[in-house]
């Protein structure tokens, strides 16, 4: 694979946790790679860590060369900002750091069906740009219904589920955190699966290899 989109159950779920987390175990290993966050709105935080985590490689505006000001969906900040951006111009963008990197790590926003432009969501990019998709879910009450919608849209949409991660946010478990995982492997099937504890700085053996490749 050149590349893998890691979309979310929503926002605030550990996306940029765990993209910056693959790109310093690659480029740790040697592999090398780059992430991709083709839109910002509000902060531009989740970018620079992204940078951060790939040795910045590549300036912020090509790593991410929407930015946003507003912190609300792009189509509302576009809207108000007057600014205009078209899905295929950040395919395109994706495509030149896949012809300069060994691996793309492209971040998404917010969750699946988020607005873009008029009449596309993210899921109109992820299309267009037709990689593997990694999906991280909030461990918490409510997990089990956005990852299903989520997972079944991707695969809707003809995209190939590459990833699950299960990141727990809090150390403290209730119910539905204890449960929830174990309800999740028996309803979609993933050839990665993982979790990410409160802290964690690493990946577990076998992740790397299932998304990159040997």
């Amino acid at each position: 694979m050149a590349g893998v989109l890691v979309t979310g159950t929503d926002t605030g779920v550990g996306k940029t946790y765990f993209s910056s987390l693959l790109l310093r175990t690659l480029r740790e290993r040697g592999f090398g790679g780059v992430g991709y966050k083709p839109v910002c709105c509000g902060s531009r935080e989740d970018a620079e860590d992204l940078l951060d985590a790939c040795g910045r490689v590549e300036p912020v505006e090509v790593v991410n060369p929407v930015w946003l000001k507003t912190p609300a969906t792009p189509l509302v900040a576009a809207e108000l900002e007057g600014a205009e951006f078209r899905l295929e111009d950040l395919v395109a963008g994706a495509r030149a750091l896949e012809e300069r990197h060994r691996f793309v790590v492209a971040e998404g926003v917010g969750g699946w069906e988020v607005p873009m432009v008029a009449d596309q969501t993210f899921a109109d990019f992820a299309v267009g740009l037709g990689w593997p998709v990694v999906v991280v879910v909030s461990n918490r009450l409510g997990a089990l219904n956005h990852t299903l919608l989520t997972v079944n849209a991707i695969r809707a949409r003809g995209l190939i589920l590459a990833g699950m991660v299960m990141n727990h946010l809090e150390a403290e478990r209730d119910v539905a955190m204890v449960t929830n995982e174990a309800i999740l492997k028996k309803w979609v099937e993933s050839p990665v699966w993982t979790e990410l504890m409160p802290g964690q700085d690493w990946l577990e053996d076998g992740v790397v290899e299932g998304l990159v490749g040997k």
